[in-house]
């Protein structure tokens, strides 16, 4: 999946999209595909009073959306974008933005020397 938890992405679909507008990801579920993302898709959950909640009332929660619905953010160029993923000078595996060839963050360690032979 190329979005991972703490990473700024755009919506671009759905009744939460907004242009340009950068929101931060709260947890990511790889089985299913889909990203919760902080401030979309926000649903109320209505609680019963109980012991442990006295008061009872709505809560309200984010829900997941599928990832493809997101892109992530670049800083340079300012706004969401297609990324793509290569190995940066020192090895390691990283992404970066295809507009302006930014890269985004560190995917994995350095290759080993035997896949560098190749």
């Amino acid at each position: 999946m190329h979005i991972r938890k703490d990473d700024l992405v755009v919506v671009i679909t759905g009744d939460d999209a907004e242009a340009g507008k950068a929101r931060r990801v709260l947890r990511v579920s790889i089985n299913d595909g889909k990203i919760v993302v902080e401030g979309v898709n926000r649903v109320y959950k209505h609680l019963k009073p109980n012991r442990r909640n006295a008061q009872g009332g709505r809560l309200s929660k984010e829900m997941p959306i599928d990832a493809s619905n997101a892109l992530l953010f670049c800083p340079t160029c300012r706004k969401g974008v297609r990324i793509g993923r290569r190995y940066a000078a020192d090895g390691h595996k990283e992404r970066y933005c295809k507009k302006c060839g930014n890269g985004l963050g560190a995917l994995s360690g350095p290759r080993s020397t035997y896949a560098s032979k190749g």
